[in-house]
């Protein structure tokens, strides 16, 4: 499976580098500093010099992840939007507002395109590891570590983030 990462700081970075170092090529990577872009192409990753540049490497339909702040998820969606098909899904991996998620879902439905607000998920998830989750809900939080470096902390038996 092939997806494209937009944004590439510690977390974005991070997200791309594990699968690669797994062996899984098929990580195109862009942001709006093109050392971050080289820095990551050196590491095998698919780096692309614009946002058409990004989207023509990606196979259809297209996993475009975006790891950028909050305040502009809106617009990097609003730049990417024209340069997508139909069935195409964007994963907002932001730390934006679950109301913003339920909105931008709405928008890219009617456009054709899916919208995996991630962090959200990831909040759910981290509630649910700190009680009696299942074990699956607890690697979730883990993976939190490993992804973007965010420390797990144990407290009565439990993962507390």
């Amino acid at each position: 499976m092939q997806f494209g990462m937009i944004g590439l700081g510690r977390m974005g970075a991070n997200m791309v580098r594990r699968p690669l170092n797994g062996g899984h090529p098929c990580v195109v990577v862009y942001d709006r500093s093109r050392e971050v872009v080289a820095a990551l192409k050196k590491e095998n990753a698919n780096g692309a010099s614009s946002r058409q540049d990004f989207v023509g490497k990606l196979e259809k339909p297209r996993l475009v992840w975006l790891m950028v702040p909050a305040a502009t998820v809106d617009s990097s969606i609003e730049k990417l939007v024209p340069l997508l098909e139909k069935n195409g899904t964007i994963i907002d991996g932001g730390n934006s507002h679950c109301i913003d998620g339920i909105r931008r879902a709405k928008e890219l439905a009617a456009k054709g395109l899916y919208h995996a607000p991630v962090r959200t998920a990831a909040l759910y998830a981290r509630f649910t590891a700190r009680g009696e989750a299942g074990l699956q809900n607890k690697l979730l939080s883990a993976m939190r570590f490993r992804f973007g470096g965010h420390h797990e902390k144990l407290k009565n038996n439990r993962i507390e983030t």
